[in-house]
């Protein structure tokens, strides 16, 4: 195998986010529940011989070093592969949203190279380097939409019913150190149960993020509108700055301000390389 052409790494959405404590090292304990969508990033992959990693970029130019370059670097450091690589990246999911696009970057490129390089790592060897890259890669790994709890590594698999959802980007983004580190942030909810979630899950919870990140980018409160003039149940996903709400087949009878990017999304079963992991089921 010299190439993998197209592949996929889809954003997620948080359908609620409540912070239940904090830890002594100053951590946030959570409870979310993240859903898989088919707003992708597509990621092209040609193995190059003498251990050279190189990435060219479609549209947005990244950092020299995002997820993408590191999980190549760290994959190829930790297996002792001497293959290189050059990643060519189409990036759709927009950065600074909440969505988890360079973590799920990094989650497809661990995945694809482990197939390119021929390294056959099963998937908790990934997971313990996908950890070390980000909270949310592991998820992404693992390829199913889950409960998430503790500080994001308690994942426990669920199923969803099939939904629509509108989505809406503003051009700012928002810094998620910056809002955690907020003084104003709710840390005290109480827990919530996968039975009470499961009883209305478009429709249950709130995120304890959303009011602290109104006050830093009004921004998200004009998309919110938005969503809520149309008769639709908005709120933030993750640390934002997009937000979302669950729609019907047919089309709103909305507008989105200049630079503001609106998509309808479906959520999705699995992820597109569930499998591609040795342990996969």
């Amino acid at each position: 195998m010299k190439s993998l052409h197209d592949v996929p790494a889809p954003a997620k959405l948080n359908l609620f986010l409540h912070i239940t404590g904090r830890r002594p090292d100053g951590y946030h304990l959570l409870q979310s529940v993240f859903m898989l969508i088919d707003w992708c990033d597509k990621l092209h992959f040609e193995k190059r011989s003498g251990g050279t990693i190189s990435r060219e970029d479609l549209t947005m130019a990244l950092p020299d070093q995002d997820l993408i370059m590191r999980a190549a670097q760290l994959l190829q450091k930790r297996s002792g592969c001497p293959e290189g690589v050059h990643i060519v990246v189409d990036k759709k999911i927009p950065a600074q949203a909440g969505m988890g696009g360079g973590s799920s970057d990094a989650a497809a490129c661990l995945l694809a190279l482990n197939r390119l390089w021929n390294l056959q790592l099963d998937l908790p060897t990934l997971e313990s380097l996908g950890i070390e890259l980000g909270a949310d890669v592991p998820f992404f790994l693992r390829g199913r939409n889950a409960w998430v709890e503790g500080v994001g590594e308690k994942i426990i698999p669920i199923e969803l019913p099939p939904a629509q959802f509108w989505v809406i980007k503003p051009p700012a983004g928002i810094n998620t150190s910056e809002i955690f580190a907020h003084s104003e942030i709710k840390r005290d909810t109480n827990a919530a149960t996968m039975l009470d979630f499961a009883a209305d899950p478009y429709s249950f919870g709130l995120n304890d993020l959303q009011s602290v990140a109104q006050s830093l980018c009004p921004e998200v409160s004009q998309a919110l509108d938005v969503l809520e003039k149309a008769g639709l149940r908005a709120k933030m996903t993750g640390s934002g700055s997009a937000v979302f709400a669950p729609c019907d087949a047919n089309k709103s009878d909305f507008s989105v301000p200049d630079g503001f990017t609106a998509k309808r999304c479906s959520n999705l079963e699995f992820h597109p390389l569930l499998g591609w992991a040795s342990s996969d089921s």
